[in-house]
């Protein structure tokens, strides 16, 4: 087993919460991490507790009254009168007590990962908790405060001049990164979503290239409704290899959210687990062959918490810390009699899924994402 990877994660994420019937729920870290136990993918020499990021690192992306406000609000009950303005006390971002410690906290544990990444501890590094896509400068969005992805692309850009891929594969379009480096040539933010004709956060069309020097460091793949893996994995494999091979990135930064699956709620992408063993797979191979194996992972959306998300993040891990998992392998029973009577889902037995039903337009959404991959690369840094 390689030690070149880590794990950041603590029990204490779970303190980034809003509320029972909120459908961003990180108990799903915890059925997460016990899976990978279970798999005995763990020892503890794997796991680093993450840290707090300080001000001046959230400042690299957020504004400093932003941060005074959410850590006020944090120490009150009451929703303060311009909460709204900040995009909190919202459906999307509830206000909850000490949201700025639990932000923060996972803020600092995607720092973590790449200070142990880019100071040659370990080659690669995954925090679960990370991935909060949609956070804006001054205002949270779509379930997220801080972004952690821009806090660690900006901490990259800042303590070692580094070029930096980023790679975003969640459901959801990863705006909120996109648009702080929009200008950027050394970020090149590359996001595989959902079409926003369906779905938050409406944008990422390919007509969103960047901006001045940074034209052409931003791409874009809106899939269409009920793409499945052969489709999505299409595009991927064609993609990545011509964008690692035309940037030439210094670290690759991938968001893994798995909501692009057949069974998340919220999302009308149909994919399996075979994507989310893909995906991993391809990153690792780029990191290895261009970036001298520096691979930091986050994770993103998904809210179907007990059959998706464990197991594609278990995925994610067995494929950094080079332990592969196969096609025929079953859920140890350890883990679903645990979780089970907390579950009002039957919890898979095996780790990948069985054949989903052929999408009957299947032929044309292959189509449609074919011409959307030409459209996307006209003006993109490929090799």
């Amino acid at each position: 087993m390689s030690r070149q990877s880590r794990l950041i994660y603590s029990p204490v994420y779970t303190n980034y919460y809003f509320h029972d019937d909120h459908p961003f729920n990180q108990r799903r870290l915890l059925l997460t991490h016990d899976l990978m136990q279970a798999y005995q993918l763990l020892c503890d020499e794997d796991i680093l507790a993450p840290r707090q990021a300080t001000d001046e690192e959230l400042e690299l992306v957020h504004d400093p009254r932003y941060i005074q406000f959410v850590r006020e609000q944090g120490e009150t009950d009451e929703i303060l009168p311009v909460a709204a303005g900040y995009g909190l006390g919202t459906e999307d971002v509830p206000c909850f007590r000490h949201m700025h410690e639990a932000s923060s906290l996972i803020v600092g544990g995607t720092l973590q990962a790449v200070d142990v990444v880019m100071n040659g501890q370990a080659e690669h590094a995954f925090n679960p908790a990370g991935g909060l896509h949609h956070a804006f400068r001054g205002r949270a969005s779509g379930f997220c405060i801080y972004n952690d992805c821009s806090v660690a692309i900006a901490y990259l850009r800042k303590h070692w001049n580094a070029r930096v891929l980023y790679i975003d594969t969640d459901a959801h379009h990863g705006d909120g990164v996109q648009w702080a480096f929009y200008d950027d040539p050394n970020v090149l933010t590359v996001s595989l979503h959902e079409t926003g004709k369906y779905l938050f956060p409406g944008t990422g069309n390919t007509t969103e290239r960047g901006d001045g020097h940074g034209y052409g460091f931003s791409v874009n793949i809106p899939l269409d409704a009920y793409t499945e893996d052969d489709s999505f994995l299409e595009v991927y494999q064609k993609l990545i290899p011509k964008l690692v091979r035309g940037f030439q990135p210094d670290v690759i930064l991938t968001q893994n959210g798995c909501d692009a699956h057949a069974y998340d709620p919220l999302t009308h992408l149909s994919c399996s687990m075979k994507v989310y063993q893909q995906i991993p797979r391809l990153a690792h191979e780029m990191a290895h062959t261009y970036c001298s194996g520096r691979w930091i992972a986050v994770g993103g959306g998904g809210y179907d918490i007990w059959r998706v998300v464990p197991r594609a993040w278990t995925l994610l891990w067995s494929e950094m810390s080079d332990q592969p998992l196969t096609d025929d392998c079953e859920i140890p029973s350890s883990w679903q009699e645990h979780w089970q009577p907390q579950s009002e889902l039957i919890l898979p037995s095996r780790l990948f899924d069985e054949p989903f039903p052929a999408i009957p337009r299947r032929a044309e959404i292959t189509e449609k994402n074919r011409v959307t991959l030409e459209r996307a690369i006209l003006h993109a840094p490929i090799g």
